[in-house]
């Protein structure tokens, strides 16, 4: 397909031939910036389903002058078309789409959840459709800078071998990069990314309400560096990054922690255990908690947990 994606800019798309017609059935937060990054590297956007408000701002900011039509009118103009609806709704979608006749022998069909492989697109490759799923491993807004953000994002990438080119292609036309993910495989890569990237945004946002409540100012600019020297050194040690009481094995302090959330932020309580008990097995197993520290703090966590 087209040049890497750090050349992909180097023209706008008028100076280049359109490759395929794209179209977005779902105009969520994702499907819109996956269109908008395909027409930088040269295709060309033609249709796009949405029913909310929020879904037609979004594919008139991403996909200016691109028509908002149903979904079949959508696959009748598309050559390459874009599933970006909820997990629970895919595949009652493409049931749908198949039992009604819009899917065309030799479509590229393209699905974006995490969950799924290409065995949830079943109905439409026995209608001829050529199934992908393109799963890009990034928290979306809904904004253009998701398109500039798609440059070095993985992608979870499962499809036929006889795809395999095509489904690499159009991830690196993206920006992103391919990692191949095994059918079997979906539901776990999948929960792995919920656990780190979905629970985190609660656990900033509950760190961020507590620390007004305790009178800072800015929230904000206090846990910036702090997170982001934390999801770094993680990154780069896993588990030897671990720092803290619990890991220390500080039982008083995390006692006092708990004391404090149950009076001030009792919805909190719950979490906080969960990750002290799950913190503390880890750094036990990784010889960072001293045995003699661990029998003080498990203490503490068994009674929070038993109020």
């Amino acid at each position: 397909m087209n040049a890497p994606p750090e050349h992909r800019n180097e023209h706008s798309p008028a100076d280049r031939p359109a490759r395929l017609a794209v179209g977005v059935v779902g105009a969520g937060r994702v499907g819109p910036a996956l269109a908008a990054a395909l027409r930088l590297a040269g295709h060309r956007p033609v249709a796009v389903s949405g029913v909310s408000d929020a879904s037609v701002r979004r594919a008139a900011a991403l996909l200016p002058d691109v028509p908002l039509l149903p979904p079949a009118e959508v696959l009748a103009r598309a050559e390459l078309v874009l599933l970006t609806v909820p997990d629970d709704a895919l595949p009652g979608l493409v049931e749908g789409l198949a039992e009604t006749g819009a899917i065309r022998p030799g479509q590229l069909l393209v699905h974006t959840s995490g969950r799924y492989g290409t065995a949830v697109l079943d109905p439409a490759r026995r209608a001829g459709a050529l199934p992908l799923a393109l799963h890009p491993a990034m928290t979306f807004t809904g904004t253009a800078v998701d398109v500039q953000r798609l440059a070095g994002c993985s992608f979870g990438v499962t499809a036929p071998d006889e795809l395999r080119l095509a489904a690499e292609a159009l991830v690196i036309e993206m920006g992103g990069e391919p990692e191949w993910i095994d059918e079997e495989a979906r539901p776990l890569y999948h929960a792995a990314l919920a656990l780190g990237a979905n629970h985190l945004v609660t656990l900033v946002a509950q760190s961020l309400e507590l620390l007004s409540q305790a009178g800072v100012a800015h929230p904000d600019r206090m846990l910036g560096p702090l997170l982001g020297a934390a999801l770094d050194n993680a990154l780069r040690s896993g588990d030897a990054a671990l720092t803290g009481p619990v890991a220390r094995g500080d039982a008083g302090t995390v006692a006092a922690h708990v004391a404090e959330l149950r009076k001030h932020a009792p919805g909190t309580v719950a979490g906080y255990l969960a990750m002290a008990r799950t913190t503390a097995d880890r750094a036990l197993a990784h010889g960072l908690l001293k045995p003699e520290l661990a029998q003080d703090l498990l203490g503490v966590l068994a009674e929070g947990e038993s109020r």
